[in-house]
């Protein structure tokens, strides 16, 4: 019951406010059906098929006594518990999770098998308090979908996650309510006076989880094609492009602290031989088991890329020694790895040069001096690293220990497994 300004009641019919609901639902359930078919995302078909299903269910609501023969009594309330747990199993497929069919259907399941129970629903007030529960759970665990992805950039997580907590505790908030009341005033005499309030929130909620649905559907679209502009498709790994922006960013990150940035250069050795005597198939497996065997042997923050052909690259934090430990471990493991590919006797193996700098250092400088050690790595006979450390050169064959200095042995003389040169 609202107040117009002069003062005369001004009453809102209850029926008015559920046909506008059933449409507004019903509407925005189309665009998003739409929008998931011109976006190719599940989760905006499941969230409009849900809203279709809601404004369905509100219509058999208001008219289940009235038809002829009458519908099962709670079959209105079933459906909405249905469109409400298909909403949750949106939210879930938006970030890649399975659908939960049981829970999806556990609160109609529950409503429609108490229902069947002689006298246990019987009662106005314990109908409104279990549906009410059931829906506000439905909302919460929607949010908590939601707030799951709350590492991630894309994700607008405040308005996703205010809005649905807010449309639960409206939800709820008439049950503590009617704690507190006289007890001839009941749960029902509340919910029927806030009948109303329900249904225009229920607009509102409807209206705004759809715009936010559909911002972090066109975030999720920008995002994967963004990830796929700089994304080498045969390895999964950075391309060229994506490989220098994660490398400055990290280079951001590292500057402040006054870190050392190290770079590895790594080629892999005779690859045209590879793909001459055994076919391009077995050369992309090549290719692919070693972008595998980098993935399984750096750290996780180190930046691994393709920069083209069989040369791929690592911007790791910290200096020579760090970089000539996991130059080593890639070395080893990939000789290992790629001995044999696809039944074929290939004998892969790669040659590393690495340079290290602060991370104030023009980027350009560490790649070029990388890959400057990769071509004495290449000369020394390949399977080896060479490392760069500022105008010195020191290449490491692939007897060398990682934590060895490879410079000089403990008489200040030259190893036996490398020699040290000054670069021009």
């Amino acid at each position: 019951m609202l107040s117009r300004a002069d003062g005369i009641p001004l009453s809102l019919d209850l029926t008015t406010l559920a046909v506008a609901a059933t449409f507004v639902a019903a509407l925005i359930g189309l665009v998003l059906l739409l929008a998931s078919r011109q976006d190719r995302i599940p989760a905006l078909a499941w969230w409009g098929a849900a809203y279709l299903l809601g404004g369905l269910a509100v219509g058999v609501w208001c008219v289940e006594d009235l038809v002829s023969p009458p519908l099962p009594r709670g079959f209105g309330s079933a459906m909405l518990f249905v469109a409400c747990g298909m909403m949750w199993s949106a939210a879930r497929l938006f970030h890649g999770r399975p659908v939960l069919w049981g829970a999806m259907c556990a609160g109609a399941t529950l409503w429609l098998a108490l229902s069947l129970v002689p006298g246990v629903l019987k009662a106005s007030e314990t109908r409104a308090t279990l549906s009410l529960i059931i829906i506000a759970c439905y909302t919460f665990i929607t949010a908590a979908e939601l707030w799951r992805e709350r590492r991630r950039a894309l994700i607008r997580r405040w308005p996703a996650l205010f809005v649905p907590i807010l449309h639960a505790a409206v939800f709820l908030f008439p049950i503590p309510l009617a704690a507190l009341m006289p007890e001839q005033a009941g749960m029902l005499s509340l919910t029927s006076g806030w009948i109303a309030v329900f249904m225009l929130e229920v607009m509102l909620y409807v209206v705004g989880m759809a715009f936010i649905v559909l911002v972090l559907s066109k975030d999720r679209a920008l995002h994967v094609h963004k990830t796929a502009a700089m994304t080498d498709p045969l390895t999964g790994l950075f391309n060229r492009r994506g490989f220098r922006e994660a490398s400055e960013r990290l280079a951001l990150r590292a500057k402040p602290g006054g870190a050392t940035l190290s770079v590895l250069m790594c080629d892999l050795d005779h690859f045209k031989s590879i793909n001459d005597r055994f076919g391009h198939g077995v050369g992309d497996a090549t290719l692919r088991l070693f972008a595998a065997t980098m993935r399984s042997t750096m750290r996780t923050n180190d930046i691994i890329g393709r920069m083209g052909g069989e040369e791929f690259a690592v911007i790791l934090i910290g200096g020579s020694p760090e970089a000539r430990a996991a130059g080593e471990r890639v070395r080893v493991a990939f000789e290992q790895a790629a001995a044999e590919i696809r039944g074929c006797a290939v004998g892969g193996t790669v040659s590393i040069g690495i340079s290290a700098g602060a991370a104030g250092l023009p980027f350009e400088v560490l790649l070029r001096q990388a890959d400057a050690a990769l071509y004495r790595a290449k000369a020394q006979g390949r399977n080896c690293l060479a490392v760069s450390e500022g105008l010195l050169d020191v290449e490491a064959g692939a007897g060398d220990t990682p934590d060895a200095d490879p410079t000089t042995d403990q008489a200040g003389t030259e190893p036996a497994s490398g020699r040290a040169s000054v670069a021009a």
